[in-house]
Order: C-alpha cells, then structure tokens, then sequence
C-alpha cells in the first residue's frame, strides 16, 4: 500500500517504462499469439493492461479515459499510443485529485472496500503480473524479451557470458 503519491510515481514510472519496453517489442503478427486454442492472446493482454489504467481508476473515482476492451487495436503500435495517452492521463491527473492524506480513505473496488494507497498498488502489481504472462507468449511468439528487473537469457548472450544457473 502507498501512503505517499511520490513513493508510488516513484514505482510507477519504472514500470510504466518497463511495460512500453514489452509493448514495443510486440509485431502486429504476434498480437494474435496464444498458449492454447481458447486463451488470451498477446494483444488482448497488452490491451486489458491498457484498458485496466482507466477502468480501475475510474472505479476509484479518478476520471480517466476507459478504453472499450472490445476496441482493441489491430496494430501494436496503437496499442502502445493508447497506452502512452492512459499513463500520461493517469500522471497528469492523480496529483491533481489525490492527496498523500487520502491515501487511507476507503473506497468501494469490486464488491470491496479498499484504501486508495492500495488501489494504486493493486493498479502497479496488476501490470507486473499480465507483463509476465506477456513474455511467456513473447517468446513463443519468437520475439526478443527485454529485461526489467534483471538480464534476460538474451542479455547473457549478447553479453557472451553464461546465463546464471
């Protein structure tokens, strides 16, 4: 939970750069990728990411654009514009509206009642999480998976070195 705005930008800029990494990795091909016949493809993750700035903030009760998850675009560069303009959103407005004292208020988030320091965790760690399922389908999809929190296997590679053990 953030009791601060500036310990969450703090962590949010680094993984909002860290998701425009994986999302500009991603080919218009390989949006259509999946693990199985039924799941969710690349896109569709990449896009509920997006899609999930405005819709839980919104739910928070901090006006921010909700993108129709059926709208999804059919090109990964739009999917990282749309995902560029939601964070830029998020950032200009949050300070704006919220204060470090509100971070304990409690608000009604899906059927619960949260404190808003928590929901901007949930917000961060619901990112992390789908940008992990991304790279599974990344490297499927015979894409280069960047590294965020450390090298890739890639990175080992590239850097002629053994990949750690």
């Amino acid at each position: 939970m953030y009791h601060s705005l500036d310990d969450f930008f703090k962590d949010w800029e680094y993984e909002v750069e860290s998701t425009l990494k994986v999302f500009k990795k991603l080919t218009d091909e390989s949006l259509d990728q999946k693990v199985t016949p039924g799941g969710r493809s690349l896109g569709f993750i990449a896009w509920h990411i997006t899609n999930s700035i405005g819709e839980m903030m919104s739910k928070a009760g901090l006006k921010v654009d909700v993108l129709e998850e059926d709208a999804q675009p059919k090109s990964a560069s739009g999917i990282v514009s749309a995902y560029e303009k939601a964070t830029a959103q998020l950032a200009h407005k949050l300070p704006h509206t919220w204060t470090d004292e509100m971070m304990d208020d409690t608000i009604q988030m899906y059927g619960e009642e949260w404190k808003k320091g928590a929901t901007l965790h949930v917000l961060l760690t619901h990112q992390v999480h789908h940008r992990g399922q991304m790279t599974v389908l990344m490297r499927q999809a015979g894409l280069k998976v960047p590294g965020f929190y450390g090298p890739t296997y890639e990175d080992w590679a590239q850097w002629k070195m053994e990949p750690a053990k």
